[in-house]
């Protein structure tokens, strides 16, 4: 999809249309997405919004609608799937489909992609933008070559065309730094890889070297896997200051550990690895982790588990951001207990369960813990 997030509110919004609009967190949060007008003023995903709104002071600063957009993605995934039944969601607007052996139904590939960008536009009123090549790595690079609405397809013949001339920072996991030492080799696009052996790439940069030089001559044999579950499940928010009062950080990780245990629920995960995630004011990152004994679901040993995790920390200066995740998730039936052991556990689960009902019927806003109330003026 073409820029995602802020199309979506160009689509809701006909008055933000052609308007550089920037979707985001609070005034200390960063960019999740900008609109192409806002892109030409030097915007892009995870700048600062205080930077964002120093480039593009006139544009439209939004906050995040997350359940609009996961609704528009899940109206374009479904027309994916009407395509074929081996559809890999990569991102919430993002995924490949494996069309082989489909021209008998869709017709020629580029008849299909034409059909679907028309498909999607009359279900959601975005555009997207499509690839069609051999291999997803190849196809990845095609769906971006000509954004936005673009349209591209790699003909087995051409790859090794296409890729002579390709910058290697087009290439899926080329980053900034690594495009520099790329640089000082002479190494400027995909075709100058080849001027190198394989055994030159694999001592330099290990594995990553072997499947760079792999990439470099178009060969990618994974295949377009069917969506699995989620392999974490997170949540984080920037403070409106920087804070230093353990107990506010804790309010935030309680709140954040009632969204994440929610989706827990939800998608019938439970897990077993706790995440915690601080941003100093300083920018500086920290991340601690505890892996429990059993899996779990419950909001309540989420939050207890990261909180002793944040006890057990020295904060030396104050927080930017906190966040807390779960992971190393299992499905299906959980271990028996001995009936007294597990009274407050299932006491949690009929707690947990019994709020999500209700939230679920009248709105999150309907029933809150104590301690999430605001304190009276």
């Amino acid at each position: 999809m073409d820029a995602f997030f802020a199309s979506v509110e160009q689509a809701d919004n006909p008055e933000y249309r052609g308007k550089p609009v920037i979707v985001g967190g609070a005034e200390r949060g960063v960019v999740c997405a900008a609109s192409y007008e806002a892109r030409r003023f030097g915007l892009r995903s995870a700048m600062p919004i205080f930077q964002a709104k120093k480039l593009c002071p006139g544009g439209i600063f939004l906050p995040v609608r997350m359940s609009r957009y996961k609704e528009m993605s899940r109206r374009v995934m479904e027309i994916l799937h009407e395509i074929s039944p081996l559809v890999e969601h990569v991102s919430i607007d993002e995924a490949f489909v494996d069309i082989t052996g489909t021209e008998c139904i869709h017709g020629h590939p580029c008849e299909m992609a034409l059909h679907l960008k028309s498909r999607v536009l009359l279900a959601t009123s975005l555009s997207c933008s499509v690839g069609i090549a051999p291999n997803k790595f190849l196809a990845k690079i095609a769906s971006d070559f000509k954004k936005p609405n673009g349209l591209t397809i790699i003909e087995e013949a051409d790859v090794q065309s296409f890729l002579e001339s390709l910058a290697v920072r087009k290439i899926p996991g080329v980053g900034k730094r690594t495009a520099e030492e790329l640089r000082k080799l002479g190494v400027n696009t995909a075709g100058d890889i080849m001027k190198f052996p394989a055994r030159f790439w694999v001592k330099k940069f290990g594995k990553w070297g072997a499947r760079l030089f792999e990439k470099a001559q178009g060969i990618d044999n994974s295949p377009v896997e069917p969506s699995s579950d989620p392999k974490s499940i997170s949540a984080e928010e920037t403070f409106a200051r920087d804070v230093e009062s353990v107990a506010e950080i804790e309010k935030m990780l309680l709140a954040q550990a009632e969204e994440v245990g929610r989706d827990l629920r939800k998608h019938g995960l439970r897990g077993r690895t706790v995440t915690l995630k601080l941003k100093f004011s300083d920018f500086k990152v920290i991340t601690r982790s505890r892996t429990l004994t059993e899996p779990f679901d419950s909001t309540d040993l989420l939050f207890e588990t990261a909180r002793k995790l944040l006890c057990e920390l020295k904060l030396s200066s104050k927080i930017r951001l906190v966040g807390v995740g779960v992971s190393g998730f299992s499905t299906g039936l959980s271990q028996m207990r001995i009936p007294d052991s597990a009274g407050p556990s299932r006491r949690r689960g009929h707690l947990d369960h019994a709020l999500d009902a209700i939230q679920d019927r009248y709105g999150k806003e309907a029933i809150k813990r104590g301690r999430l109330l605001e304190p009276d003026n």
